[in-house]
């Protein structure tokens, strides 16, 4: 329960105080600044607090906006104010000064204002975040004579509260096909869910369920099977949406829900890929090669997008970017079809969710895997193409947070930082392009010897340790270059696609199937590093990162395995592998998000481009 204390005295014929109650508040009325004052000190410091003002005349869902979004400890709209438990302090000695200020005006001077408003202006004045929600046409207003307060209730009933709600639940850039094919009926799901008290996180595992059945039907290998998988495939997008629409329809933002929603997403994309793969194995076709090609692919696709956003992160010239590249961009934006097609040819979760489902149903799972290989390289080569022209067109200043996500990104091991410390001197020398270009050849340098010289063999380890010494030399010193964002995709797509050549080289049955598994969780790792950096919470622990190797250090360890052992004992070998990181990154990734659920942490809610 939450509180809300109501000030001023009550206005005749008012629903304020229901609406309040609907909200989940209980109301307590007010006379007075002191009297607001001492029952905010009387209040439980773990409860939300609102002060409203008793003349407030608006919308419904202008008051849930502003007083009921955990995202935020302090928020303010017209006429009311509100504190989590984190803003009470600061609340609290904002009522107090008014508190001073009134007894002062009570000797001569008349104060007109809202005491809300008064508030909400102090907390400015404090440098305290306030949070003021964008109200668009709901109203939001404290009349101060009975005609204004007329006209303020006309324009309550002009404008539709449920309407604006249900729009608002939608995310405001999304991709074509979830635009126009989910969303026009997704948000009434999520209304539906709502009333009827379900939550965004039943929705989310209700959404991973889905997926999880088609990967299993897609599993069969079968006609029918396929097109079930499809069919549910498509379902669970749904309901992916509906997720999101309802935590913004009700408000129900958390930290867990948000780390369910982003980690759910990429277990139910590989997990169909993977289904995929059992299902062509059934009818005679070995796939597993093109379905871990097209997990490395999107996998790091994300990366390039996290690292590239991180980079920017704090750069005032970043959101008022003025090259040529963005000036193009700002062009085409202008041109209503251009921007439905940007979005579209990026392949974001919705078109390819649709193109997977509709070939998974139509042709084989081979046809699937090559159109979606060749989708997601070409959005890949546009996207990357265009951030990396904005970097060089522009002069990035590169804070020191951004550096340490980039750094955090990298997932460099212990043989890496071991070697950094007297590898700085050189990589203090070296241009500022010249820091991606070495993680780039040393990544070529491991994935091609291990692809041009078969499996096992002393090469791929020679090759295996000048990747170990590129990648000291590129994070030596502080990622701040202008195409320093690309050092983690380099890493990762090196990683990755040693582990997918040694498997391919290995030519036994299990191998790739074990690559599969050992880059799933070493990609669960690299996504939970994303989204602690998000969340503000700074990256794993640094013994995960030491425990688990560090990127360099698995790739010696895959080579090294690779030339000690016989293909199918390599082939066990990842297995256990794979299982050993997993067992411990979703440990502790679990361990982590739950308590962080628990202890209160801020609630994350990305809006941000389409997965």
């Amino acid at each position: 329960m939450s509180t809300a204390i109501l000030t001023g005295p009550p206005v005749p014929g008012s629903s304020l105080e229901g609406d309040l109650r609907s909200l989940g508040f209980d109301v307590r009325a007010v006379s007075g600044t002191a009297e607001a004052e001492a029952l905010l000190a009387g209040v439980p410091a773990g409860e939300r607090v609102a002060v409203v003002d008793a003349r407030f005349v608006g919308h419904v869902h202008a008051l849930r906006l502003g007083l009921t979004d955990p995202r935020f400890e302090l928020a303010a709209i017209p006429g009311a104010v509100t504190a989590g438990p984190a803003g009470r302090g600061a609340l609290a000695r904002a009522l107090a000064r008014e508190s001073s200020v009134s007894a002062e005006a009570a000797a001569g001077t008349t104060l007109v204002d809202s005491l809300a408003d008064r508030i909400a202006t102090a907390l400015d004045a404090d440098g305290a975040d306030v949070h003021r929600p964008e109200l668009g046409s709901l109203v939001a207003a404290v009349p101060g004579d009975p005609q204004t307060r007329n006209e303020a209730r006309q324009a309550v009933a002009a404008v539709d509260d449920e309407a604006v709600r249900l729009k608002s639940a939608v995310k405001a850039r999304d991709g074509f096909f979830t635009t126009h094919f989910i969303s026009p009926y997704s948000r009434y799901i999520a209304r539906w869910c709502a009333r009827r008290g379900l939550t965004p996180n039943q929705v989310t595992t209700a959404s991973l369920l889905t997926a999880l059945v088609a990967a299993g039907c897609a599993a069969t290998g079968t006609r029918g099977g396929f097109v079930a998988a499809g069919v549910l495939l498509l379902a669970s997008f749904v309901l992916d949406c509906t997720d999101g629409q309802l935590a913004r329809y009700s408000l129900q933002y958390s930290t867990l829900g948000a780390w369910l929603d982003a980690t759910f997403d990429r277990a139910k994309e590989y997990a169909y890929y993977a289904g995929l793969a059992l299902g062509a194995a059934r009818g005679g076709d070995d796939v597993w090669a093109l379905a871990l090609g097209a997990m490395v692919l999107q996998t790091c696709r994300h990366v390039v997008d996290f690292s590239f956003n991180e980079a920017n992160t704090g750069d005032p010239g970043a959101a008022a970017n003025t090259s040529p590249t963005a000036a193009l961009s700002d062009r085409l934006d202008s041109v209503g079809w251009t921007v439905w097609v940007r979005r579209m040819i990026v392949l974001p979760i919705g078109e390819r969710w649709a193109m997977i489902a509709v070939l998974t149903a139509a042709t084989t799972p081979r046809i699937t895997f090559y159109a979606l290989l060749v989708g997601c390289a070409f959005a890949a080569t546009y996207t990357t193409a265009g951030r990396v022209l904005r970097s060089l067109t522009r002069r990035a200043r590169r804070t020191d947070r951004a550096a340490r996500a980039l750094a955090d990104l990298a997932d460099s091991g212990p043989l890496a930082e071991a070697l950094a410390g007297p590898l700085k001197a050189p990589a203090g020398r070296l241009p500022g392009a010249a820091v991606p270009a070495v993680a780039l050849l040393g990544g070529l340098a491991v994935v091609a010897t291990a692809v041009s010289t078969g499996f096992g063999g002393p090469w791929t380890i020679a090759a295996a340790c000048v990747y170990v010494l590129t990648s000291a030399l590129a994070v030596a010193r502080p990622l701040k270059g202008a195409l320093d964002w690309l050092v983690p995709p380099f890493f990762r797509a090196a990683e990755y696609g040693t582990v997918l050549a040694l498997a391919a080289d290995a030519d036994v049955n299990g191998a790739l199937p074990a690559a599969y598994g050992l880059v799933a969780a070493v990609a669960y790792h690299h996504y939970d590093t994303v989204y602690r950096i998000r969340g503000d919470a700074g990256a794993p622990p640094h013994w995960l990162v030491r425990a688990i190797g560090g990127h360099e250090g698995r790739v010696l360890v895959v080579a090294a395995l690779a030339a000690l052992l016989t293909a199918p004992q390599f082939s066990v070998a990842l297995t256990v592998l794979a299982v050993a990181v997993a067992l411990l990154v979703l440990a502790e990734s679990i361990r982590f998000w739950v308590t962080a659920h628990r202890g209160g942490a801020p609630a994350v809610h990305d809006e941000g481009e389409p997965a």
